[in-house]
C-alpha cells in the first residue's frame, strides 16, 4: 500500500470545522453501532464511503416511517456519506472492495468475528499488505473471549452488562434504556479509538486493528455503580429516577401531574430547596443535618418533599427552585425537547436537502468548534448513488468499466425517485 496522506487537513479545518478532511474511510457496517460511528467521522470531515449489499443496509427497511423508500432510522445515522452497492459474493465485487481498501486510511466493520475472513477479507493478510491501515472491528463481545462468536444487539448487552438491572422501578421488572446505548456508546468509543490511532499514525506509528466490544463499552458506562460494587460488594438496586448517594437528586410530581427533576447535591442547594418549598424547618431537622443523614433517612425525607411538590404546578416549582439556586428541569417529551433545540440557536436541528429541493430534518452534530463555520451536511445517500464519482476518483476507472459491472450486477446504482 502506498503511503496515503490526507489532502492538507490543516487548510481544510481553517475554513470550516472539518478536522478530518482529507481522510478516506471505508464503512462496511450495518444497522446502528457502525453507522453511528461513521456518521461522527463524516460529520468531522472524513470522506466516508458506505459499502452496502445490493439489497442495501438492513436499516434502510426498518418500519414504520419512510421517506421515498428509505427508513427514518437509516436517514438519522447516515448523513455526509457516499454509497456504493457492491455484491461481494462475486469475485469482481470482492476485488473492488480490496482495491478501495488499498486507497483508504480506515476500514470500519461490525461483522461477527470471523465473518470478514470468511467473506474473503482476511484482516491479518490485508494489514500485512497495508501496514498503515487502521482496521476497526465493532462486535458484541470482542474478537476474542468466551462469547465472541455470539450475535448481539443493544438489549442483549444492556442485559449482560448490568445496565438493565439498574433501569426501572424497584420491585418491578427491569427495562431497557429508552435509547439504544449499547449501540451508540460502542460507536462513540470506536470513533474515539480511530481518532487516537490516526494521531499516532501521523506521528509515524503503524496501522492498528481496533477491537471494540459493545459489552465492554456498556461495562465502562456503569461508572460509579461498578466501583460501588467492586469496592463495597453491593448489588445496586433499580435506580428509577433517583440516585444511590444523593436523596435530593431525583424526580418529583407537581400539583398538575407534570414531572420535574432536581439535583440538589450540595448543602447550599439543599438549603435552597428547603427555602423554595417553604419548608425551611427541614434545614434544622436532626434527621437531615448532613448529606449522609439525609441519605440514611431518605424515605422520610421523600415523603415530606413529595407532599410539598404537590402543592403547586411543576412549572411554578421550576421557576422558584431556579431562583433559589437549585438545578431543576421539567421532564420534557421528545417533541418538546426538539422544539427547544430548534429555538436554542446551536444548530442541533439540522435540515438536509436533496438535489430535487426536498429534504428532512435530523438532530445535528453536537461537536462544535468555536470560531469555525458549521459545515453544510449532505443528505444520506441513496443506495449505490455514488458509484461513478467514487470509483473514478479513488480508482481512476472509466465509465465503461463501471457500467460493465452494473450490467453484471456486481454494482447496483439505485437512485432517489423524483
Amino acid at each position: 500500500m502506498s503511503q496515503i496522506h490526507p489532502h492538507n487537513p490543516a487548510a481544510a479545518s481553517s475554513r470550516a470545522a472539518k478536522p478530518l478532511a482529507g481522510y478516506r474511510m471505508l464503512d462496511l457496517t450495518t444497522f446502528l453501532s457502525g453507522p453511528f460511528c461513521t456518521q461522527i467521522l463524516a460529520d468531522l470531515g472524513a470522506e466516508v464511503i458506505k459499502i452496502e449489499a445490493p439489497s442495501g443496509d438492513s436499516s434502510r427497511h426498518i418500519p414504520p416511517h419512510f421517506v421515498d423508500g428509505d427508513s427514518a432510522y437509516y436517514l438519522g445515522i447516515n448523513r455526509n456519506k457516499k454509497s456504493l452497492a457492491v455484491d461481494m459474493k462475486q469475485p469482481e465485487g470482492l476485488q473492488l472492495v480490496k482495491d478501495l481498501i488499498a486507497q483508504t486510511h480506515v476500514v470500519i466493520e461490525n461483522f461477527r468475528p470471523g465473518v470478514s475472513n470468511r467473506m474473503g477479507l482476511n484482516i491479518e493478510s490485508i494489514m500485512k499488505d497495508h501496514p498503515k491501515l487502521i482496521w476497526t472491528s465493532i462486535s458484541g463481545f470482542g474478537q476474542e473471549g468466551p462469547l465472541h462468536d455470539r450475535p448481539a444487539y443493544d438489549m442483549i448487552v444492556q442485559a449482560l452488562s448490568g445496565v438493565m438491572s439498574l433501569t426501572g422501578e424497584e420491585g418491578r421488572p427491569a427495562v431497557r434504556l429508552g435509547i439504544p446505548a449499547g449501540d451508540l456508546v460502542a460507536g462513540m468509543y470506536a470513533a474515539i479509538a480511530i481518532n487516537a490511532a490516526l494521531a499516532d499514525r501521523e506521528r509515524g506509528g503503524s496501522g492498528r486493528h481496533i477491537d471494540i466490544s459493545m459489552l465492554d463499552c456498556q461495562l465502562a458506562m456503569l461508572s460509579y455503580q461498578s466501583t460501588y460494587s467492586l469496592i463495597a460488594g453491593v448489588n445496586p438496586r433499580r435506580q428509577a429516577a433517583r440516585h444511590d448517594s444523593i436523596p435530593t437528586y431525583r424526580s418529583f410530581v407537581g400539583g398538575d401531574g407534570r414531572e420535574l427533576v432536581i439535583t440538589a447535591n450540595t448543602d447550599r442547594m439543599w438549603k435552597g430547596l428547603c427555602h423554595a418549598l417553604n419548608e425551611s424547618a427541614l434545614i434544622d431537622d436532626p434527621r437531615f443535618l448532613t448529606g449522609e443523614m439525609r441519605l440514611a433517612n431518605r424515605e422520610a425525607l421523600w415523603d415530606l418533599l413529595e407532599a410539598a411538590f404537590l402543592k403547586r404546578p411543576a412549572a411554578e416549582w421550576v421557576q422558584e427552585l431556579a431562583e433559589n439556586g437549585v438545578p431543576v428541569a421539567l421532564i420534557k417529551t421528545v417533541p418538546e425537547a426538539l422544539a427547544d433545540a430548534r429555538e436554542s440557536g446551536r444548530g442541533m436541528i439540522m435540515p438536509l436537502s436533496r438535489g430535487d429541493g426536498r429534504g428532512i430534518e435530523v438532530v445535528g452534530n453536537p461537536i462544535k468548534f468555536m470560531g469555525q463555520t458549521e459545515p453544510e451536511s449532505t443528505y444520506p445517500p441513496a443506495l449505490g448513488e455514488d458509484a461513478m464519482k467514487v470509483l473514478s476518483e479513488w480508482l481512476g476507472w472509466e465509465c465503461s468499466k463501471i457500467d460493465g459491472l452494473v450490467e453484471k450486477k456486481v454494482l447496483a446504482t439505485a437512485r432517489h425517485t423524483a
